[in-house]
């Protein structure tokens, strides 16, 4: 009995030993370390590939906004301002501001939104200090107007007497044919007096009309610098949200952190003046720029179909075309032999995931073989001038010789040798040395 249990036990480890490197086998051509390939009837393409990045044809970018400033001194007037009157203004085009508010990515917006708003607090307050001293600079005027009119009407008497003075010392100058020599002479002392006064009071009112016209239309400039420096503080202060020029989606931008970390801006963040915060694009027109070598663009033309495929989402496919690209090459950074050509693809329907910035792979279409017989590259395999594949057999495989036709950078077609649905290991190229 128990030479029995020890001769069953013997058979099922030979068995064990015999069908492991099957199983094994068979797992791991599941698995993807032996992978497979099936042999398809369809039309065969031949492209090349051209990498890229995904790009809106229609976009707006929110910028953090530059804030009016500069200092307005007082050349010409002897530099002397009024307090308050003339001060720096507003921001002076630099500084951070505090995002409060923000529209999150991917919300779709409508011209005319609230996309980002900033703290107002300091530009309000500059708005109502300017405010405050454009009515300060006017009341100032006005009282220095009424002050000038007071002193031109003291002025006006003073010459009003004056030319009295000479008109009763001309009357008595008409007496001197009838009085004594002395008293002719003191009456024509008398005119000559009052004439001379009556000229120093002149050139004196003159002058003073001079100065108060020059004084008033230092505290009219003055009023008027405090005007602009009011209206720059107001735009400021409308500065702080910035809206939306057009339907979209939003995109955030990404900036560096004290940590060291890209990450995309929020609220909170300190900004500086002209940072781009976020852009909104037309989802629904996108395209991929790229950069096409010098020995590529010879394929390129005009309207040719080309296949999208995203980096980030492989199993995203998008129609395309060429849409236009440089006649004149530029220069690589790395070689100043080789050239490349800027060229532009347009994008064939929209997808949430398709968004500005993510990398792309374009495949042009070169030649089109419909109706063909297709299979990987890597399946195919070179031995002595003779091309054979590997067809699965149950779990081996049996080679045979194949005739191929026309390749691609990936894809082969067979002219004889294979049948539509047969499955044939793929990687035998790397081993065997293939055609790839």
């Amino acid at each position: 009995m128990w030479w029995v249990i020890g001769a069953a036990v013997l058979i099922l480890i030979g068995v064990g030993f015999v069908v492991s490197p099957l199983l094994r086998s068979s797992s791991q051509q599941d698995g993807g370390f032996a992978r497979t390939a099936s042999v398809e009837k369809r039309d065969f393409v031949r492209t090349i590939r051209i990498h890229g990045s995904v790009a809106a044809v229609e976009s707006f970018a929110a910028v953090a906004p530059r804030l009016s400033g500069g200092q307005r001194g007082g050349p010409g007037s002897g530099g002397q301002i009024s307090a308050g009157a003339i001060q720096m203004f507003i921001g002076g085009g630099g500084g951070q501001m505090t995002i409060t508010k923000m529209v999150p990515g991917g919300t779709r917006v409508k011209a005319g939104d609230v996309l980002v708003e900033f703290d107002p607090q300091d530009q309000e307050r500059a708005a109502t200090d300017q405010e405050n001293s454009f009515k300060d600079l006017e009341e100032q005027i006005k009282k220095l107007k009424a002050d000038q009119e007071a002193n031109k009407a003291a002025d006006d008497t003073q010459m009003e007497q004056a030319r009295n003075a000479v008109s009763s010392a001309k009357l008595e100058m008409r007496k001197n044919e009838v009085i004594s020599r002395i008293d002719a002479e003191k009456n024509q002392q008398n005119l000559e007096e009052a004439e001379a006064r009556l000229k120093q009071l002149q050139q004196t009112y003159d002058l003073k009309r001079q100065a108060a016209v020059a004084a008033l239309r230092i505290q009219e400039i003055q009023r008027d610098r405090s005007q602009k420096a009011l209206d720059h503080a107001r735009e400021n202060a409308q500065k702080m949200a910035i809206r939306s020029e057009m339907d979209g989606l939003v995109v955030l931008n990404t900036r560096w952190r004290q940590d060291g970390q890209m990450a995309e801006v929020q609220e909170g963040d300190q900004i500086n003046a002209g940072f781009p915060i976020l852009r909104v694009v037309n989802p629904e027109r996108m395209e991929v720029r790229a950069r096409v070598n010098q020995a590529d663009i010879a394929y390129l033309k005009e309207g040719q179909p080309v296949k999208v495929r995203l980096d980030a989402y492989p199993d995203l496919v998008f129609s395309g075309t060429v849409d236009r690209f440089s006649a004149i090459a530029t220069t690589s950074g790395l070689s100043s032999k080789v050239r490349y050509f800027a060229a532009v693809f347009t994008v064939q329907g929209s997808d949430p995931k398709l968004l500005p910035d993510l990398s792309a792979a374009v495949d042009v279409e070169l030649e089109r073989n419909p109706n063909a017989l297709v299979v990987l590259s890597d399946a195919v395999f070179t031995e002595n001038n003779q091309t054979y594949v590997r067809v699965r057999r149950g779990l081996g495989s049996e080679k045979r010789p194949v005739k191929i036709g026309k390749l691609s950078d990936y894809e082969v077609t067979i002219e004889s040798g294979l049948q539509p649905g047969e499955v044939v290991e793929r990687a035998a190229a790397f081993a065997q040395g293939g055609v790839r």
